[in-house]
């Protein structure tokens, strides 16, 4: 009995060790995406960090049930946005997870992949059903925003933004627009993408294409 016991607490004790290893890997994966994201992004706002996490968690915001509308809005899109206007990058992963990816348009507008192509890419992501539920990214996200309080980061507007948040979660609602500091600065463009529809489809005619531009 007593080795049974010692035994027990010998696991249980090596369970806590590995918990606390979890959350402490956690902790860290957040601080360093947030840090990452304020270099990248320095006029962003929590608002803004919270997109790209719900991004990364829920995928995009809503089911593609018109594909023609989606089609039109892309459309617009485009032939209102300049290429100087957009960011550098032509794909950039969402939190921390990197489960999906921001593929901007610019891929389009520089001829390095089809707008049927992203927007094939981004209906089929958008209507995955493995879409977890808007409990469960909420009880993940009042953890991550825990760890990002202990940062002391004097975000703009902080506060405010953590309780709008808070008021969509309550209502069993999730996605928020980017801030307007965030549109205003960086002008986002850019589809929501399941990384592995991304890595098989698009990353690599991206590649292809950068590679084709060093030979040059």
């Amino acid at each position: 009995m007593i080795m049974k016991y010692f035994r027990l607490m010998k696991i249980g004790l090596l369970m806590s060790i590995i918990m606390l290893t979890s959350m402490s890997m956690a902790a860290q994966d957040i601080k360093g995406f947030v840090c990452r994201q304020m270099q990248e992004y320095p006029k962003l706002r929590l608002l803004d960090v919270y997109k790209s996490c719900f991004q990364d968690y829920m995928g995009a915001e809503h089911l593609v049930r018109d594909r023609q509308m989606v089609k039109d809005y892309l459309d617009e899109e485009l032939s209102t946005t300049s290429i100087d206007e957009l960011q550098a990058w032509y794909y950039e992963p969402c939190g921390t997870d990197s489960c999906y990816y921001r593929v901007s348009i610019k891929g389009i507008k520089e001829g390095i992949f089809t707008e049927d192509l992203l927007l094939d890419a981004f209906v089929r992501s958008a209507n995955t059903e493995k879409r977890p539920s808007v409990d469960s990214w909420s009880d993940r996200w009042h953890k991550m925003v825990a760890t990002i309080d202990e940062m002391g980061l004097n975000l703009p507007n902080y506060e405010n933004d953590k309780h709008f948040i808070d008021s969509v979660l309550a209502e069993g609602k999730y996605a928020i627009s980017h801030s307007k500091e965030y549109r205003d600065a960086y002008h986002p463009h850019y589809r929501i993408v399941e990384r592995g529809i991304f890595e098989r489809e698009i990353k690599p005619i991206i590649q292809k294409a950068m590679a084709s531009k060093r030979i040059q």
